[in-house]
């Protein structure tokens, strides 16, 4: 006997995308997305956006409560409605806006700019966790097999990409090559045993910076991040213990010098 899919509604793809469905429904949610890739490139917007407020929310560089709560509110507004991409992102930097000349009420003069900008972690760690997004949905996908070896020296001819050096312990789960504004990414997923499962994203960003490794996020979406010359690395996993995270990006990062 044939089972019979329910629709998928966008009230659906609204409470899948805040996640809070039952394990059930995101299955058969997800089964949907993989039969329509220009529903799952929504979906997967909406998630990088989320998750982009989220990181701003919880940063530990938002020293002021008032501008890490109207981020929180500006999440919580993103969830009631689901508008075209552009008009998203239109209403988002408003209140984006909004709250920075919020805290400067309670706050004194600090300025939009200096408020909000400087405290909002950089454009690659978006990409991080839109990588690590897609990489969490080919796992589940029996017709995207995982590539489980990592050849750093093929990685490097090909993507002018060092690749640090992963401990002994840790499994290739799958390694992708993803595009990139200043050239091509790369995506590892990986099995551990501190993390579970944790996701390397490394890219060329387009600057040239040292940004030593640096943790943001909540409790359900952490990534340390750093920077090396011209080429940038994220560790990202749903949930892990920070002052962990942090040590392993600096060895991590340790190996690169």
């Amino acid at each position: 006997m044939a089972m019979v899919r329910e629709p998928i509604s966008e009230t659906d793809l609204v409470v899948y995308v805040d996640g809070q469905l039952a394990p059930e429904r995101r299955i058969a949610i997800e089964t949907a997305l993989a039969l329509d890739p220009a529903a799952a490139a929504r979906v997967m917007a909406d998630l990088r956006d989320r998750d982009i407020l989220r990181l701003a929310a919880g940063a530990e560089t938002l020293h002021r409560p008032e501008t890490g709560e109207a981020a929180r509110r500006l999440q919580s507004t993103l969830r009631l409605r689901r508008l075209g991409t552009s008009l998203r992102r239109v209403a988002a930097v408003g209140l984006l806006l909004s709250f920075g000349w919020a805290a400067n009420e309670v706050a004194g003069p600090i300025g939009v700019r200096e408020s909000v900008a400087s405290s909002l972690p950089p454009a690659f760690v978006g990409d991080a966790l839109m990588a690590h997004r897609t990489s969490e949905i080919r796992a589940g996908m029996a017709s995207q097999p995982g590539v489980k070896r990592l050849d750093p020296a093929e990685i490097l001819a090909a993507t002018a990409i060092t690749m640090p050096v992963l401990p002994a312990r840790w499994t290739i789960d799958d390694v992708q090559v993803f595009p990139s504004p200043f050239g091509p990414s790369v995506e590892t997923a990986i099995q551990t045993t501190e993390f579970g499962r944790l996701s390397l994203f490394a890219v060329r960003p387009g600057t040239f910076d040292v940004i030593a490794p640096t943790i943001t996020g909540e409790t359900d979406v952490v990534a340390a991040y750093w920077q090396i010359g011209d080429v940038a690395y994220a560790l990202v996993t749903q949930s892990a213990e920070r002052g962990a995270l942090a040590e392993a990006a600096d060895r991590l990062a340790a190996t690169l010098h």
